[in-house]
């Protein structure tokens, strides 16, 4: 009779004390994982905010007289499609807070630097690899340091939504770098054949994407 009050005495005082443990251990993953959908809803929140801006600001630019015909975009979106079916993306998912921080720090300058450029490009932007009826050449702001500041905005915006949310739009940036290098060296071909005299001075002075570096 005493083993068995003994046994039940015991059976409730050990579920008692692992209890707080166990359901602490079963809440912190909540609190986390909502903390990167808000961080995640917010970063895309922006990026859309930055598109419709972006749309906005084309309707006063200048006419197209020559377009390329290749468009690796579809390419790209396509590959980033595969990727997205072959990776498990949730197994990529940043939970760092400095990791967070840095991308979030990285994604404000990325947009920052595009937006900065656009302003000062005016009505000579265009989409890539188009040619605009009376172009100018514009050395001024962002442009004095890298002779492509957009592209460079965008990949810098998006290595910091890979550093803020996910990591596999680290796969994403390695096709779209690649799509904006081919892009920038088709239109510094058009360019140096618009400016003769002064791009290829402008292009000797300053880099293509990364300032000191490329």
């Amino acid at each position: 009779m005493t083993n068995v009050m003994v046994d039940f005495g015991r059976t409730p005082l050990t579920r008692d004390a692992r209890a707080p443990y166990a359901d602490g251990h079963a809440r912190n993953p909540a609190p986390r994982r909502l903390t990167n959908m808000t961080l995640t809803t917010v970063v895309f929140s922006i990026w859309g905010v930055f598109w419709i801006y972006w749309l906005i600001a084309a309707v006063g630019a200048k006419q197209s007289v020559r377009t390329s015909r290749f468009r690796p975009p579809g390419l790209v979106v396509i590959a980033g499609v595969v990727l997205l079916r072959v990776f498990h993306t949730g197994t990529l998912a940043v939970h760092s807070p400095i990791l967070q921080a840095v991308g979030l720090i990285l994604f404000a300058s990325g947009l920052g630097l595009a937006v900065w450029a656009r302003i000062y490009l005016g009505q000579n932007w265009g989409m890539p690899m188009t040619q605009r009826a009376e172009p100018e050449l514009v050395t001024s702001g962002p442009y004095r340091f890298v002779r492509h500041p957009i592209y460079s905005g965008l990949l810098l915006a998006l290595l910091g939504t890979a550093l803020a949310t996910n990591l596999y739009f680290l796969l994403v940036l390695l096709l779209l770098a690649g799509y904006f290098f081919y892009s920038a060296t088709v239109e510094e071909r058009t360019m140096t054949t618009s400016f003769p005299a002064d791009y290829p001075s402008y292009k000797a002075h300053t880099k293509m994407l990364i300032p000191f570096v490329l």
